[in-house]
């Protein structure tokens, strides 16, 4: 079993677990719990290791000061992350408690054994508990990564069905969000928006402030930030209205509207080749050859994403307390450390001095606007010390301000042979950032990724970030392709003066490059005169995605996928990062009269490595492909000179429960085997199935998403 980087900076036994003085036992993580159910499998495998019952386990909600550093919960690396740790930690824990045991008993330590934390020794009527033993007490010593750890065969705990943790609350309604704060005198805060990035406050109406101050209501005036804070939440509703209104804004040169997918290619950028290992190189980008002369066939083909929205159903909150030179924030961010060094570079305070606390809310699924509903709740308690103040965003402010996962464009072309071999492959992709989180140690300042930094009375400059170097990172993550392809050409391509605020979403680039990639896979199969299953296979060595796409294949076979009239099949498959998790996906659709895609069936087929909580694994990839299938079909943010246009669900469709798919699943069982993160392999492959689908459906490739029916009756027509 492979060690964590988390224990590296975080060797100490009590960092990781605590044995509490009331019979249970506490794990500590840096990883917070978005509804993936990471609590869940913590928690499953610290009981597996300590020998203890499930319901036994709790898991510790993520604060600054009390909880490992884990950075973000973020890429799919939970498990690898924190997994790894509170395996290592759970089974020291139980050697050093075993160790007490024997000196307590007076028994040989190998002979003891352990029933829910009661250490026995057999032949005996001596026994001690974990509780007797450390109860409340530190351990006071390092994880020991050299310490075994039980074998798959001994496993009773992982890979077995579990209630998820908080999942009773939430069921019964009994659960209580950030949302749901109440705190001893707390108001309740709302936020006066400009109407887009580049407006700023040109003047405000002094009768109107005066009047709602009089009234009790708290106005908020930080050079264009405005907000108000009331003693219930109505009256800050009405309130915001009322200072909305007396409200002037300078609208300065408003945003570019320019064509978007023309200004992706014609716009500065900065050219990157991406060499083998999936990383950029600061080197002059290879000119596209002309194709070999032994190509039996040239195909040439871009693809268009655009803007997406993290769509979060309930906006983002935030809720935050200054007393005594001291801040304490609420937050149901996916990095609690990383937020605290951005506020507190902001607001020129010490980071010891902020106190960051998680509590579940809207789910992230990438950079949404949770951060920056906590900074500007931490705004408005700093202009009102004393004070808690709850700050809520409307639907309006998410679908406005949110960042969103930046529009790309996906140029490919590819040659084959007259065995229906590829023999040469240029893929180039075309975006702006996806790495704009609030975080130290990433180009820039944690600061001035914080929305409200740049409406301040001493605003900060926005960002122009630097291309990102790492491996299957931003824009060319997943453009590097797991097949076989002799001396592929990949180029990066980070381009400039784009209209729209964009950071991570779920995947970053991943998702453009595999709908991209995969769907050319398929043209190519169909030039070559290959089945799409087989012509994959043919361009891989690698044993465990052949497996994984020869599952998805059995699956859909038997099935019989798109046997039926008027229905269309199609198939994706990659690893995400090369690194991650495998996963093949299928999807079997059907196009109306009146040209909408209706999503009938569904399968995926997921290689995780080994599986601690398998319903988890299987929720998080029916999930990861629902919300693709959206992307896909639905989703696209729109605006113009003024501002965001599409501030709802009627401008921003997203997918409802009438075009959801019976979905199949199944896992490859890997015990024993590493951790893979799965939370977000299924994306790409689900968008590149479906585009299969459909062209399956009605002889049409779509290229630009979504693939909804106005793209459908454009193609049709063109």
């Amino acid at each position: 079993m492979a060690g964590s980087a988390s224990l590296e900076t975080h060797p100490g036994l009590d960092q990781w677990i605590e044995i509490t003085e009331d019979e249970r036992i506490l794990v500590h993580t840096g990883k917070v719990d978005i509804g993936q159910r990471i609590s869940t499998a913590l928690a499953m495998i610290a009981a597996e290791e300590l020998d203890v019952a499930y319901d036994r386990i709790d898991i510790k909600r993520t604060e600054t000061g009390v909880d490992p550093n884990e950075g973000f919960t973020s890429g799919s690396m939970s498990m690898m992350h924190s997994g790894n740790a509170v395996r290592h930690a759970a089974a020291t824990a139980r050697a050093r408690l075993l160790d007490m045991a024997a000196d307590e008993l007076g028994a040989e330590r190998d002979s003891l054994e352990i029933d829910d934390g009661l250490i026995q020794a057999p032949g005996t009527n001596r026994s001690v508990s974990f509780w007797e033993l450390a109860g409340g007490k530190p351990f006071e010593a390092d994880v020991d990564i050299d310490i075994p750890v039980k074998a798959p065969a001994g496993h009773s705990v992982v890979g077995r069905t579990v209630l998820a943790k908080g999942m009773t609350e939430i069921v019964s309604g009994k659960m209580k969000y950030l949302h749901d704060l109440r705190l001893p005198g707390m108001k309740f805060g709302r936020l006066v928006r400009p109407p887009h990035y580049r407006a700023s406050l040109k003047s405000l109406d002094a009768g109107v402030v005066e009047r709602l101050e009089a009234s009790g209501v708290s106005v908020i005036r930080n050079g264009s930030f405005l907000a108000v804070a009331a003693d219930g939440e109505y009256e800050a509703v009405k309130a915001a209205t009322r200072l909305a209104n007396a409200a002037e804004w300078d609208m300065g040169g408003g945003l570019p509207t320019q064509e978007l997918y023309e200004a992706l290619t014609a716009n500065e950028r900065i050219s990157l080749p991406v060499v083998e290992g999936g990383a950029p190189i600061d080197a002059p980008v290879p000119a596209l050859a002309d194709p070999p002369a032994e190509a039996a066939a040239t195909l040439s083909a871009r693809y268009e994403k655009p803007y997406h929205m993290h769509g979060s159903i309930g906006p983002s909150a935030g809720c935050a307390m200054f007393e005594g030179g001291r801040l304490t924030v609420w937050t149901h961010n996916q990095g609690v450390y990383p937020l605290r060094a951005a506020i507190a570079e902001a607001l020129e305070m010490e980071p010891d001095d902020v106190h960051v606390r998680f509590v579940p809310g809207a789910g992230c699924y990438g950079h949404n606007g949770a951060d920056d509903a906590a900074f500007d709740a931490a705004l408005c308690a700093v202009a009102v010390p004393g004070t808690p103040i709850l700050l809520k965003w409307t639907r309006d402010d998410e679908h406005a301000w949110e960042p969103y996962g930046s529009a790309m464009v996906m140029e490919l072309r590819a040659s084959i042979d007259g065995g229906g071999r590829i023999i040469d492959w240029s893929h180039e992709s075309y975006g702006d950032t996806f790495m704009g989180r609030p975080a130290p140690g990433r180009a820039g300042t944690p600061a001035e990724k914080l929305v409200s930094a740049h409406f301040m009375e001493n605003p900060i400059d926005w960002p122009v970030p630097p291309p990102t170097m790492g491996a299957h990172v931003g824009i060319h993550r997943n453009l590097e392709p797991l097949y076989n392809f002799p001396g592929p050409r990949l180029v990066k391509n980070l381009v400039r003066g784009m209209p729209l605020r964009v950071s991570a979403l779920r995947t970053l680039g991943a998702f453009g490059n595999t709908v991209a990639i995969e769907a050319f896979m398929n043209e190519l199969a169909e030039a070559a005169g290959i089945d799409p299953v087989t012509f994959r296979l043919n361009h891989l060595d690698d044993d465990r995605a052949k497996e994984c796409i020869t599952a998805l294949a059995g699956m859909m076979a038997a099935g019989k996928a798109g046997d039926s009239d008027g229905l269309g099949q199609g198939i994706a498959f990659a690893r995400y990062k090369n690194s991650a998790a495998y996963c093949a996906t299928g999807a079997e659709v059907k196009i109306t009269d009146e040209a909408e895609v209706k999503l009938t069936r569904a399968w995926i087929a997921c290689d995780a490595g080994e599986v601690v909580d398998p319903h988890g694994l299987i929720a998080q990839l029916e999930g990861g492909y629902i919300q693709a299938a959206s992307w896909a079909l639905y989703e696209q943010v729109t605006w113009d000179r003024d501002g965001i246009t599409s501030r709802d669900w009627d401008s921003y469709p997203i997918l409802r429960f009438d075009n959801v798919p019976e979905v199949e699943c199944r896992l490859m069982e890997r015990p024993g085997m590493p951790f893979l993160g799965a939370g977000e392999t299924v994306a790409g492959p689900a968008g590149g199935a479906i585009a299969n689908a459909i062209h399956d459906a009605i002889g049409i490739r779509l290229r630009r998403m979504p693939f909804n029916r106005d793209a459908i009756r454009a193609a049709a027509l063109a």
